[in-house]
C-alpha cells in the first residue's frame, strides 16, 4: 500500500479491472482503520483469486494425506512410520512435504505424542501405544504454493481426561472461526479461543501460535490465541492464515528439547492436544482451505 495506485490504473490485486472499480474504497477502508492506530496487513499478505486456487490444489493433497494418516494410525506404530505414510503420499500426488530441511527440520511431517506439545520429530524408536494422544502436522508444498493443517488421533483405549481434552481443544477452532469476520481483529478470535479453553479448566500456549501461509510456510501474520478482542492485526478479505492453539492439560509452561532443539514439552508433563486449520478470511466470513 506504500505504492500510489492512479484511479485508472490496473488493480493491485492483478483481476484485470481499474483500481477505482476494485480495491481502492478496500484501501481507503483499511488506511483509515490504521489512522486510527490499529495494526493492518500489506497487500502482500492478501491473496488474490490466482493464489487462492493454488493453494487450494495444494491442500486437496494436505487434507488427502492427513486422511491416508487417518486410515494407518495405530497402536504399535512408531512415528517414523508415520512420517514415511506422509512422505510417500505426499510426492504419489505431486506434492512436496514442507517440513523436510525447514530450518534443519530433519523429517517430512511433525507428529507429537501425549505431552509433546508440538514439533515432534518422528523416531523409529518412538512406538505409539494404546491410550496415547497423538498430533500429526501435515503441511504440503504444490506448484510455489503451501497449504497446512494437523488433526489429533486416540490410539486405542484413551483415558476420559484425555479425551476432553482432545474434544475441548477441536471446540476451540469452532470458537475462533466464529470470530473470523472481515474487518474484525484476530484478537476477536484470540480472546474467544482463550476464554473458552480456560473455562474448561486449560490453559493456552503462549510463546507459539498460526501465522498466514499460503505463498511461504510461514508469513505474517503472527496468531496468538491469549490476545484481546479488538487487538492484533485487522482482518479483511483475502487473508489467509492458520489456526492452531495449542491447549494443555495442565500448567501453560513449555520448553524445547535441547538435545534436538525443535520439539516442544509441557514444563508439567501433562498432555498437550492441538487441531490446526487453514482458512480464507472471506467477504462475508471465512472458508476453511485445509483441515
Amino acid at each position: 500500500m506504500s505504492v500510489k495506485i492512479g484511479r485508472n490504473d490496473p488493480c493491485w490485486c492483478k483481476s484485470g479491472k481499474k483500481y477505482k472499480a476494485c480495491h481502492q474504497a478496500f484501501d481507503e477502508k483499511i488506511a483509515r482503520i490504521r489512522d486510527a492506530g490499529h495494526i493492518v496487513p500489506d497487500h502482500e499478505l492478501i491473496k488474490n483469486a490466482e493464489q487462492i486456487a493454488g493453494i487450494k490444489e495444494s491442500a486437496k493433497i494436505n487434507i488427502a494425506v492427513l486422511d491416508y494418516v487417518a486410515e494407518n494410525i495405530k497402536a504399535g506404530m512408531s512415528t517414523e512410520e508415520i512420517n514415511t505414510l506422509v512422505h510417500e503420499k505426499t510426492l504419489s500426488m505431486g506434492g512436496y512435504p514442507a517440513p523436510l530441511n525447514y530450518q534443519g527440520f530433519p523429517k517430512s511431517v511433525c507428529v507429537s505424542v501425549n505431552d509433546q506439545v508440538c514439533h515432534g520429530i518422528p523416531s523409529e524408536d518412538e512406538i505409539l501405544q494404546d491410550g496415547d494422544i497423538v498430533n500429526v502436522d501435515v503441511s504440503t508444498i504444490l506448484n510455489g504454493y503451501f497449504s497446512d493443517s494437523s488433526r489429533m488421533f486416540c490410539i486405542g483405549d484413551v483415558s476420559p481426561e484425555k479425551k476432553r481434552l482432545v474434544e475441548v481443544a477441536r471446540e476451540c477452532l469452532d470458537v475462533g472461526l466464529k470470530e473470523v469476520k472481515p474487518w474484525g481483529f484476530l484478537g476477536d478470535m484470540g480472546q474467544a479461543i482463550h476464554d473458552y479453553a480456560y473455562s474448561h479448566g486449560y490453559t493456552v500456549v503462549r510463546e507459539i501460535g498460526g501465522h498466514g501461509v499460503g505463498l511461504e510456510f510461514h508469513e505474517d501474520p503472527w496468531v496468538s490465541y491469549n490476545s484481546r478482542k479488538g487487538t492484533e492485526m485487522l482482518m479483511v478479505p483475502g487473508m489467509m492464515f492458520t489456526i492452531e492453539p495449542m491447549i494443555n492439560m495442565g500448567r501453560v509452561e513449555i520448553y524445547v528439547d535441547d538435545e534436538n532443539d525443535w520439539t516442544v514439552y509441557t514444563e508439567d508433563g501433562k498432555p498437550s492436544a492441538q487441531w490446526e486449520v487453514q482458512v480464507l478470511v472471506t467477504e462475508d466470513g471465512y472458508e476453511i482451505i485445509s483441515y
